[in-house]
């Protein structure tokens, strides 16, 4: 699965729920799927402080989730990363959510009473969340990670859910230790210039959202 794919799986509950409806989970979906995009060099950075992202030349992503995120990029080639995290238009949310159903892990309940009652999407097999689960909790452990590992953690925390998310996973660890626990995941993880200092921007591009809401609503 793609990082993208995980992090929502963790954003919602099985009854297809958000676990937290006050969280950013748009900021750290457009966060993820810019990772995702990292990782598998289809994008370059730059080492701006709040560095610029650019399709690489012949940049092609066969996984739905990432062409659709790959195009906005193109239309927003060398645009600061704070802002994409920010790109309503680079949420990914509906494009996992196809990918997901297909996939047969989820299922879409439509919205009822005029829109009032969500969409939601309960959980059909379980299967793979609760792998992903275990993963995490060894990792947090001190278990040995892996790149998506770091960005996963990093992400949850800077939507201040890594907690509520991972409360079981995360065992007896505290509030401190749980936060050197994902900085020390995030450095061990992340291989590589261009991979670390996305996934860092892109956890404080997330935090500064958060705090500022409205820097960006996804203009073109």
């Amino acid at each position: 699965m793609l990082i993208t794919e995980e992090l929502f799986l963790l954003l919602r509950r099985d009854d297809g729920k958000p676990e937290s409806a006050l969280a950013q989970n748009g900021y750290g979906l457009a966060g993820a799927v810019v990772s995702d995009l990292v990782l598998a060099e289809q994008v370059a950075v730059s080492d701006d402080e709040d560095p610029r992202l650019s399709a690489v030349p012949d940049a092609h992503a066969e996984h739905p989730v990432l062409a659709a995120a790959l195009d906005r990029l193109r239309e927003r080639d060398g645009t600061k990363l704070s802002s994409l995290v920010a790109d309503r238009k680079l949420n990914p949310e509906q494009d996992v959510v196809r990918s997901l159903t297909e996939a047969g892990m989820i299922r879409v309940e439509e919205k009822r009473a005029l829109g009032f009652v969500p969409e939601k999407y309960p959980t059909v097999d379980a299967e793979p969340e609760r792998a992903l689960r275990e993963r995490l909790r060894a990792v947090l452990a001190g278990g040995t990670p892996q790149p998506a590992d770091g960005v996963l953690l990093s992400i949850l925390q800077g939507i201040d859910l890594v907690a509520r998310v991972l409360d079981e996973e995360k065992g007896e660890l505290g509030k401190k230790d749980l936060k050197r626990r994902i900085a020390e995941v995030s450095e061990e993880s992340v291989a590589g210039h261009a991979v670390a200092k996305a996934v860092r921007s892109v956890n404080t591009a997330i935090m500064s959202a958060v705090i500022i809401p409205g820097v960006v609503t996804g203009g073109s």
